[in-house]
């Protein structure tokens, strides 16, 4: 068996809450939104950039495996750096970049005639907030834009192998980044009940190379 393959883990991300992650709001029309998500510029649908996924997972992975709290993600765990990579700390004097064995593709919107059929007849939600100023009780309302709940996209992540020896630990670190995420929120304002999300049907399947991804598969499954 070859010591190199890629293993596709995919699945689906389902929104259990209304979901933002902030776009530009640039060039907004007047009376448009205070703060608008990020779109697929293509269809102008939700999308959760792969770059969100993968920074929220390796932050709460740190607060999980990091002996103490670390100052920059160059000096994260030795576990997590070799999957989420490093800019430094690689190589024999410990000056070198350090590659990732994880790639994160950006998640795109899968059931549109879904959310249609319910009634929806936009697949994003204008919520109205206020700020209320302490001193002179005054209300400065905003509006904010999500990607509605019950909005399922596509989750693709792409394992490279490299170590035999390894693959244990780095699937369960996987799978730890995979559960702190449902236990924790994706994008802004989660402590206001925004970006509760629930991954479903994860599986592994090997796309190059002859890695056995059967345990893999199982890993995910529990």
């Amino acid at each position: 068996m070859s010591n190199f393959s890629k293993v596709e883990i995919s699945g689906i991300i389902e929104l259990a809450s209304g979901l933002h992650i902030g776009g530009s709001s640039a060039f907004t029309a007047i009376g448009a939104v205070d703060s608008p998500i990020i779109k697929d510029p293509v269809t102008n649908l939700p999308v959760i950039p792969g770059s969100s996924l993968k920074g929220k997972m390796r932050c709460l992975l740190a607060k999980a495996y990091n002996q103490t709290p670390a100052k920059d993600p160059n000096q994260d765990d030795p576990r997590i750096t070799r999957l989420f990579g490093a800019s430094t700390g690689g190589g024999e004097k410990q000056d070198q970049i350090v590659k990732g064995h994880l790639l994160f593709c950006d998640s795109f919107l899968l059931n549109k005639e879904q959310l249609k059929e319910r009634g929806l007849r936009t697949y994003t939600e204008t919520k109205f907030e206020n700020t209320i100023n302490r001193i002179t009780a005054v209300a400065k309302p905003r509006q904010i834009e999500r990607a509605v709940r019950g909005s399922q996209f596509n989750f693709e992540v792409v394992y490279e192998v490299d170590n035999l020896d390894l693959v244990q630990t780095d699937m369960q670190i996987i799978t730890d980044g995979l559960k702190l995420l449902e236990s924790d929120y994706l994008g802004g304002s989660g402590s206001r009940g925004y970006g509760k999300i629930r991954f479903k049907d994860l599986t592994a399947e090997t796309v190059f190379g002859d890695f056995d991804d059967a345990q893999l598969s199982q890993m995910l499954e529990g």
